[in-house]
C-alpha cells in the first residue's frame, strides 16, 4: 500500500537567510545522542536561536510573525557538512513540510525526501522576491506544487526544479524506501527462494 502522495504543500513560509548552512548549525552535535527523533524539533537551529541561559536571540524562527510556518525558504548548499539524518528530522518535527532553496546538499536532500519533505530549487531572485512578500505579509499563503513544479503566492508564481525520481516518489507516495521494502516482502521472499542455496564446504 502506497504512502500518502505529496502533490503539493500549502502553508505560510519563513525565510532563513544565508548560504552553506551546514547540518551542525541546523542540529548541534550534542543532539546526535538522542535514541529516537522524538522531540528533535526543539533542537532546530538551537545555538543560533538561544543563548546559554535559554533566552532567545533574534532569529526568524523566534519571530512570532512566522510561528506555525510550514515552508522554509533557504539559500544555496543548504544542509551541507556531515551527513546527519537528524537535521531533516528536526526540520520535519518542527512542523515544516517543504523547503524552497537555491540548492541542497545531496545527502540532506535524500534524507528529506525520505521524510516526504520536498526540497525544490529556484533562482535566488525568485526566492528573494517571495521572502520580501512574506516579510510584508507573514500570513501570506504559499503553495509548493510538486506536480506542476511551481511555487505560487498571491498573484505571483515561479517555476522550481526537482529531480524526476524524487518528484515521482513524492507524487506517487513512494517516498519511503523502507516502506517499499516492507510492502515487497512477499516478492523478496519469492526472489530469495529462486536463488541458489549456499553449500557448506
Amino acid at each position: 500500500m502506497a504512502l500518502e502522495p505529496i502533490k503539493q504543500v500549502q502553508g505560510r513560509a519563513v525565510y532563513i537567510p544565508g548560504n552553506d548552512i551546514d547540518t551542525d548549525r541546523i542540529t548541534p552535535a550534542r543532539y546526535l545522542k538522542v535514541v529516537t527523533f522524538d522531540g528533535l524539533g526543539e533542537a532546530l537551529f538551537y545555538d543560533e536561536r538561544f543563548n546559554p541561559d535559554g533566552s532567545e536571540k533574534p532569529h526568524p524562527l523566534n519571530d512570532p510573525r512566522f510561528k506555525g510556518a510550514t515552508i522554509m525558504l533557504v539559500g544555496a548548499n543548504f544542509g551541507c557538512g556531515s551527513s546527519r539524518e537528524h537535521s531533516p528530522q528536526a526540520i520535519y518535527r518542527a512542523g515544516f513540510r517543504a523547503l524552497v532553496g537555491e540548492s541542497f546538499a545531496e545527502i540532506f536532500f535524500g534524507n528529506a525526501t525520505a521524510l516526504s519533505m520536498p526540497c525544490v530549487t529556484a533562482p535566488r531572485g525568485d526566492i528573494e522576491r517571495l521572502a520580501e512578500a512574506i516579510e510584508q505579509d507573514p500570513s501570506l499563503e504559499v503553495t509548493v506544487d510538486v506536480e506542476r513544479l511551481e511555487v505560487r503566492y498571491g498573484n505571483a508564481s515561479f517555476k522550481v526544479n526537482l529531480p524526476a525520481t524524487a518528484q515521482k516518489a513524492l507524487v506517487e507516495g513512494r517516498w519511503d524506501p523502507i516502506a517499499d521494502l516492507l510492502e515487497a516482502g512477499e516478492l523478496l521472499e519469492q526472489a530469495s527462494a529462486r536463488l541458489p542455496k549456499a553449500t557448506r564446504q
